[in-house]
């Protein structure tokens, strides 16, 4: 079998093909590959010497974008460190303008850089929700992913963040936690995990948040190579193979997000982003559709990495599928 076919013949074995995309609801805006870390799992390949950015060209078309498509509720803004972006607080409070619900996925640690000490002010004032990235609640695991220092300088973003009411009861803003595996297996059950967590960085640091996403490792750029180069990468894709799970299908992210790149093409998600495999048959841009709409209807683009989505519980940007 053609190991970028394993995910469509699952599809075809469940009865579930083909992947077709609805309406789209998520505009996730990737602003570039530049990061103040450079975590082992990154799927993005992002890092402090990175330098692809996001033109202001292109934000500018695709503000326009968001105005031509009602169906977008949610604007899902990324990198590398989205908040290093020259723009992006003009894009936040252009989708705020437009009445769209923002997501900002934020390392936590950027908070701490130069030049970043009115961004949780920021976001407080525009109601953006945050979802940071935080593997385990304590520090040897997110050390060991993340960087040396990484876990004490996360618990200082988040007590930036709870002090101006992020995660705080009532506040009404959101703060969300994301978990990654550290090796090759699937993340635990979300709901136990997130009452660990609670309980922990509770106690140990007076830490509160909303809920915690348990997001299972694509076998894709860093963490593929990883793999690769301790032999075990063939037994990961055998663990997503053997743990597909057809119920996750229907709720998969791609039926309903765009992912943008940061030149303007377009893709059905942010995985197969750095993939670069494009949305349809062939290679679309922003400047190619009038409104996201567009894109309904169109057949979803898959390679073996999807089965990461559909393993276990199923895995998205916003968490467990089930």
């Amino acid at each position: 079998m053609d190991e970028d076919q394993r995910f469509d013949v699952l599809l075809t074995e469940h009865g579930v093909a083909p992947l077709v995309r609805t309406e789209p609801t998520t505009m996730q805006l990737n602003l570039g590959k530049r990061c103040n870390q450079a975590c082992r799992h990154c799927h993005v390949d992002a890092g402090p010497t990175r330098t692809e950015m996001m033109d202001s060209r292109t934000v500018n078309r695709v503000l326009e974008l968001l105005q031509n498509s009602p169906s977008i509720d949610t604007v899902d803004i990324t990198g590398g460190a989205p908040e290093l972006h020259p723009a992006f607080e003009n894009i936040v409070r252009s989708a705020r303008m437009h009445g769209r619900h923002v997501m900002d996925r934020c390392n936590l640690t950027v908070l701490l850089e130069d030049g970043q000490e009115h961004t949780v002010d920021f976001l407080a004032d525009h109601h953006v929700e945050v979802v940071a990235s935080l593997p385990c609640y304590g520090p040897e695991n997110v050390d060991h992913q993340r960087g040396s220092g990484v876990f004490n300088s996360s618990i200082s973003g988040l007590r930036q963040l709870n002090a101006r009411g992020y995660g705080l009861p009532d506040s009404g803003l959101i703060l969300n936690l994301v978990y990654n595996p550290v090796g090759p297996f699937l993340p635990p059950d979300q709901y136990e995990l997130e009452e660990a967590y609670k309980d922990r960085l509770n106690a140990d640091f007076g830490i509160q948040f909303n809920q915690l996403f348990t997001i299972t490792n694509m076998p894709i750029a860093r963490f593929q190579r990883d793999l690769a180069k301790n032999g075990m990468l063939e037994g990961y894709l055998r663990l997503l193979n053997d743990s597909f799970n057809p119920v996750a299908v229907g709720q998969l992210m791609c039926k309903s997000l765009v992912s943008i790149g940061w030149e303007g093409q377009l893709y059905d998600c942010d995985f197969n982003q750095m993939l670069q495999l494009p949305i349809g048959a062939e290679e679309k841009t922003i400047w190619d559709i009038e409104s996201l709409t567009d894109l309904s209807n169109h057949v979803i683009t898959t390679g073996r990495h999807c089965m990461g989505c559909t393993a276990g519980a199923g895995s998205s940007c916003g968490g467990a599928l089930q």
